[in-house]
């Protein structure tokens, strides 16, 4: 056991260490200069065709079958990326880099909004129907039919892609589902059941078991139900959890509104480490300093999953024609994610005085991140408050659970085909309950690298095709924008390239 750890370790340090996230941060950085910084440039356009659309019936209308809408598929996507990541993610980000982490959280998020709309239009670009005529996309397709496609380069293309579906599936057994579950107990247990001396079976107490069935029960008959049944509920659920956070949030930002100034400044203040300067060694500086950038980026990164080749999953089963269009949307996707979402957290904690604005520093040494937010709600609003925190875990952590299983199902249908991805499904139910029970963190570390490890074949596939992603983006711009009169490129595939452009003619992208 020792020996697994000390490797799991290892593993995890390459994958979430600097060269993971130099990687990351750059493949995002390339992706904005290649497209002009397109995040920046058009952000009219994008924010119009993205949340200015969600009244419009266009963005929830499924127009085919084995599809979902566009929202929907947004709504899916942001089901498994707003999740504890958000919440105690980020306070362990300011815990540990201090307030200047949030800055490198929204560095990482406009890098990443770049990397999401390069996955999400090649995720579309490269899409083809499985043998039940639904949509199946991703790095798993890219990578093979992509980076497949380079001279010399078709069997490179099928290894990666094989590896980032093994990672990916494995992946979501333990990020995806057990480590969620396991977040989800713990906080019903210590917000609900904290005072009570409950039974115990097989050295875990009876509450975690009854916690764990129910979850099991609520996920079966949503998951077992296919994307549609899991898109269905994230169209209802994710906006609801999100405006209802986020209003929370603003009130406690309005009690603190005082200190508004303080903490914005603290944010910009000590994103280069100066509190790290003030300790006085040089080595110590550049060193908090490096910690300060390193935890903003890999909480932003940990929340949004821009890069992980994650989400496109289920945005390549978006009605759409456009693969810009469904770019747009994971544009707005990590936009909504951190720039929002993860913005209200590092109010709420920085907001709770257990930050020292001046110094950048814990106040009390011994503060634990998992129960920052919960505390800083349980100021203002009372136990109330702590209840709160706890149902947000609920609905952030199981929503994520309900896309993790559709990310787990297209990866392995991927490698065993589409019964295979039925008993995928059955199994990632049945594993709910394992995290309601969970008493070691190895489970979740190990799965945390192999998350981690999907991102380096992923970027590896984006990389090699940026200039397809260049020249898809610019036939858009020239006839969307610019309103030129040239021919749309939309498919890999010369039948469904003509079937989709017909679409496009006849209006219904």
């Amino acid at each position: 056991m020792d020996t697994i750890v000390r490797v799991n370790d290892a593993v995890n340090s390459f994958a979430w260490g600097w060269f993971g996230l130099i990687l990351l941060l750059g493949t995002g950085l390339v992706c904005t200069v290649i497209t002009k910084f397109f995040q920046i440039t058009h952000i009219k356009h994008w924010w119009s065709k993205t949340i200015g659309m969600v009244l419009h019936k266009e963005s929830h209308v499924k127009t085919e079958e084995g599809s979902v809408s566009q929202f929907q598929a947004l709504c899916t996507a942001l089901a498994a990326t707003i999740g504890t990541g958000n919440i105690a993610g980020v306070a362990a980000a300011i815990c540990v880099g201090g307030p200047g982490a949030v800055f490198w959280m929204w560095i990482a998020a406009i890098l990443g909004m770049m990397t999401n709309y390069s996955e999400n239009i090649l995720g579309i670009y490269f899409r083809r129907r499985n043998s039940e005529g639904e949509w199946s996309g991703g790095a798993m397709y890219y990578l093979s039919d992509g980076l497949g496609s380079y001279k010399g380069c078709k069997g490179l293309g099928k290894v990666l892609a094989t590896i980032f579906a093994i990672f990916a599936m494995i992946a979501s057994f333990g990020i995806g589902n057990m480590g969620q579950i396991n977040k989800i107990t713990l906080n019903i247990e210590s917000a609900f059941f904290g005072e009570l001396n409950t039974a115990t079976f097989a050295g875990v107490s009876v509450v975690n078991w009854i916690i764990g069935l129910v979850l099991m029960l609520v996920g079966a008959a949503i998951i077992l139900g296919g994307l549609k049944r899991v898109a269905a509920v994230a169209e209802k659920v994710v906006p609801f959890m999100a405006v209802i956070y986020i209003l929370g949030a603003l009130i406690i930002m309005f009690v603190h509104v005082s200190s508004l100034g303080a903490m914005f400044t603290s944010i910009f203040k000590f994103a280069f480490g100066p509190k790290a300067v003030a300790g006085g060694a040089t080595g110590t500086a550049i060193q908090i300093a490096l910690n300060t950038v390193k935890s903003g980026c890999k909480r932003g990164v940990f929340s949004n999953e821009a890069g992980l080749g994650s989400s496109v999953m289920v945005h390549s089963n978006s009605n759409v024609k456009e693969p810009i269009k469904q770019g747009l949307w994971g544009i707005f996707e990590v936009f909504a994610d951190t720039i929002i979402v993860c913005t209200m957290t590092a109010v709420v904690v920085l907001s709770s005085g257990a930050i020292d604005l001046t110094t950048g520093n814990l106040v009390d040494p011994n503060t634990s991140d998992a129960t920052l937010v919960a505390k800083a709600f349980g100021a203002v609003f009372g136990k109330g408050g702590e209840w709160f925190v706890a149902i947000a875990v609920l609905l952030f952590a199981f929503t994520t659970v309900m896309g993790w299983s559709h990310y787990g199902a297209k990866a392995t249908e991927y490698l065993f085909g589409v019964k295979g991805a039925k008993i995928y499904r059955v199994i990632f139910v049945l594993m709910i309950i394992s995290g309601a029970v969970m008493t070691s963190s190895l489970a979740w570390d190990i799965s945390d690298t192999f998350n981690g490890l999907m991102m380096i074949p992923n970027l590896i596939g984006v990389l090699s095709l940026t200039p397809l992603v260049v020249k898809l983006t610019n036939n858009y711009v020239d006839r969307k924008i610019k309103g030129k009169d040239i021919e749309p490129i939309l498919s890999f595939d010369p039948e469904i390239q003509k079937e989709m452009a017909e679409a496009v003619k006849n209006g219904m992208e």
